[in-house]
């Protein structure tokens, strides 16, 4: 394995054990009915910047730094953190598993129901993805409910078409064959022949899928329609360039940070699986 892949999942551990921190923290101030830390106002503690000690406290030092309310820049980054891995893996959970059920039956079967699988791709393909998803989070209600089933619903397209094609070229193969001719159910031959076949293509989506759906909650959290009284990346840039200006760089500048790096370890590490995991590349090296 190689040096660079070894650190992308150092970093990935670190980010998904901040999430489950912020997890933790999260329900226990809900079991206990309190004001979460991170959303403590502090006004004597406004604008500190990095490293800073905190006003009435013996010693202690905000890290990263404090917003215009007093909050933790950290704290705060860390639940956001917890909400990205939310959004990520439950839209990246749900649309790939619509993506290959689809993408099973429109390939195997063929004929009118692979006409239909691909009469639905192309409509919803046809569709802005951005007002789609804006669509369905004010239909759902503002929230991550909301967020997660406008995402959901509209990036399944490309799972389902990668399995689609990925299913066409295995119904011919002499396996499959051999399965119909001993009287297997297409069922069957599909989940118990065929996918664990096609499956390191869902591990290579999954890896796609996650970090564009931590954008898109950041983009759609920005425009306030996301995440509600949570500090969401989106909602911590949104209120962090109201004071650039004023010269307050450190909640941008360690938000926008944080996302590129979850998103870059992410598409380095979709890059590595499709290269150890596609029998095509394989094949070529």
């Amino acid at each position: 394995m190689k040096l660079s892949v070894k650190i992308c999942l150092i970093v990935l551990a670190m980010y998904a054990c901040a999430a489950l921190f912020g997890e933790f923290q999260y329900r226990a101030a809900r079991f206990r009915d309190v004001t979460p830390v991170y959303n403590i106002v502090n006004t004597e503690a406004r604008y500190l910047p990095p490293l800073s000690r905190l006003p009435g406290s013996d010693g202690g030092r905000t890290w990263l730094g404090t917003d215009n309310l007093g909050r933790s820049v950290a704290r705060r980054l860390v639940q956001g953190t917890r909400i990205a891995f939310i959004v990520g893996i439950f839209t990246s959970a749900a649309a790939i598993a619509l993506g290959v059920l689809l993408g099973l039956l429109g390939g195997y079967y063929g004929g009118k129901t692979d006409s239909l699988v691909v009469w639905l791709c192309a409509t919803v393909a046809s569709m802005p993805g951005l007002l789609f998803i804006l669509a369905i989070s004010l239909v759902v209600g503002k929230g991550l409910l909301g967020v997660i089933a406008g995402i959901a619903l509209t990036t399944w397209v490309g799972v389902c078409r990668t399995i689609r094609a990925e299913v066409m070229k295995h119904a011919d193969r002499a396996y499959v064959q051999a399965a119909k001719t001993l009287g297997y159910s297409g069922l069957r031959i599909m989940f118990r022949h065929i996918l664990p076949n096609v499956a390191h293509m869902i591990l290579i989506q999954f890896s796609i899928r996650f970090p564009s759906a931590v954008s898109t909650e950041v983009f759609i959290s920005f425009l306030g329609i996301g995440a509600q009284d949570e500090p969401s990346w989106g909602i911590m840039i949104n209120n962090a360039r109201l004071r650039l200006w004023q010269g307050v760089w450190w909640e941008m500048t360690f938000t926008t940070l944080a996302i590129f790096v979850l998103v870059l370890v992410f598409n380095h590490l979709a890059d590595y699986l499709r290269d150890r995991l596609d029998p095509a590349l394989r094949s070529e090296r």
